[in-house]
């Protein structure tokens, strides 16, 4: 015996007084989890590529901070300051700047250290990414 159920479309066969109900489908097809996988993995190997260039900021930024810890409220010259950074550069490794290329000047009370730079890091085919960076920091005289 068929009845069908008119409210929800669905039909079910009564047989010995019980009801069987289609099962519903669960869970995810192959094309769906190959696309989800994708989809992760872009943003897997973007977070691989942009690591190194964020952990070489994060030392650029150490030696800017590091300078004024060590001359703030001191009386250094931009001389000192430039050695300082040029000697810490070499130590820490940093690969995409150069310590000429941080700039130390004069401002009320004392010097300016500041690092800016542009790091470009290639993605995938043609599309890169570029990441601006841009560290300051005063040191009182």
């Amino acid at each position: 015996m068929m009845l069908k159920n008119v409210a929800s479309g669905r039909s079910r066969r009564l047989s010995a007084g019980r009801s069987v109900m289609p099962r519903q489908q669960r869970g995810m097809t192959t094309l769906g989890l190959i696309i989800l996988v994708c989809f992760l993995g872009l943003f897997a190997f973007g977070f691989i590529r942009l690591t190194p260039v964020y952990l070489n900021y994060f030392k650029v930024a150490g030696v800017v901070d590091g300078a004024v810890e060590e001359f703030d409220g001191r009386g250094a010259s931009a001389g000192a300051i430039r050695q300082y950074v040029q000697r810490r550069f070499d130590i820490e490794s940093v690969s995409e700047l150069r310590s000429r290329d941080v700039a130390v000047k004069a401002v009320d009370g004392g010097f300016e250290v500041s690092a800016q730079y542009s790091h470009k890091v290639p993605f995938i085919a043609n599309v890169s990414f570029v990441v601006d960076f841009d560290k300051r920091a005063t040191v009182r005289r």
